[in-house]
């Protein structure tokens, strides 16, 4: 029987969604780092669906989902989410198939960069995606501490912060945050994240003036967090980790890029450790990554 690519439906986001877990931790735990990935409900791919139905396709034999691909856009940025095959189907070109349709949709989309997250110890993805002219560009970490160890360590200068609403003036405030540090309006991202039970969104403010927002949510993970300077990531991250000590998960974990020195020791010295690295890929370079911190490799 042939496997056949075709657009995905509301129905297959949760096969897809174990078949990405399974994927995943097929991956981590040949290279040592265990499983880390766990099944939860497909609510941003299913946004993204209702947004741009062309971004997700699933490949299929007979009844079986075998690969998913999702993608999404905002302005001249198109960005792979995921793209995963059965780790029992591997080397039969689904992953050919499912790229080139998703290429499709980059193409179709008019952006003028391609982006990625991807392991930086998937090799073999890496040089598929290098073939489709997306080059490595900055290293992301993914860190993380118990709770009980960082409220011990909680200390130095911090923000003020106010919850973030969804109002037309937040939302402009939040487009032009991005604008100038990743180079794209997030709107439609935002509020997603804004309506997302499970997430909490914050203005950040030195005194009375706003300097950027983050997120956080129900599990203490913290992601994406914008701000307008470079100054203010130190404090800025402080902040968001002492909300994230309130969530009353027991732990506390973030994405930081390389390029961001002052995350990175920010982190450290409030005892947080790299569980693992990752690699952002793109078509051209972009954007301000020492002032970004994402908030996973679907999202970004």
């Amino acid at each position: 029987m042939s496997v056949v690519c075709r657009p995905a439906r509301v129905q297959d986001l949760e096969f897809a969604d174990a078949l990405v877990v399974s994927s995943i931790n097929d991956l981590t735990e040949r290279h040592g780092f265990g499983q880390m990935a766990v099944s939860s409900p497909p609510k941003f791919q299913l946004f993204s669906m209702e947004d741009d139905p062309d971004g997700l396709w699933v490949a299929e034999e007979g009844e079986r989902i075998l690969g998913f691909a999702w993608s999404w856009v905002c302005g001249n940025l198109w960005f792979l989410a995921q793209l995963f095959v059965s780790p029992d189907r591997q080397g039969r070109s689904i992953g050919n198939e499912l790229i080139k349709r998703t290429l499709e949709h980059a193409e179709k989309s008019g952006a003028s960069n391609r982006v990625l997250i991807t392991f930086s110890f998937n090799t073999v993805s890496q040089g598929l995606y290098i073939r489709h002219g997306l080059l490595p560009r900055i290293p992301i970490y993914s860190v993380s501490v118990s709770r009980e160890h960082l409220i011990g360590r909680l200390r130095g200068q911090q923000l003020d912060f106010a919850p973030l609403e969804e109002e037309a003036s937040t939302l402009r405030r939040l487009a032009q945050a991005d604008e100038r540090v990743v180079g794209v309006s997030r709107e439609k991202h935002h509020r997603y994240l804004i309506n997302d039970n499970g997430t909490r969104g914050f203005n950040l403010y030195d005194r009375s003036d706003w300097v950027g927002y983050a997120y956080v949510d129900a599990g203490g993970h913290i992601g994406p967090l914008a701000v307008m300077e470079s100054h203010a990531v130190a404090p800025a991250f402080r902040t968001v980790l002492h909300l994230a000590a309130e969530s009353g998960s027991s732990r506390v974990s973030a994405f930081l890029p390389g390029a961001s020195e002052a995350a990175l020791n920010t982190a450290m010295e409030h005892g947080m450790r790299i569980e693992f690295p990752m690699l952002l890929m793109s078509s051209r370079e972009f954007g301000n990554w020492v002032q970004y911190l994402p908030r996973n490799p679907g999202f970004m």
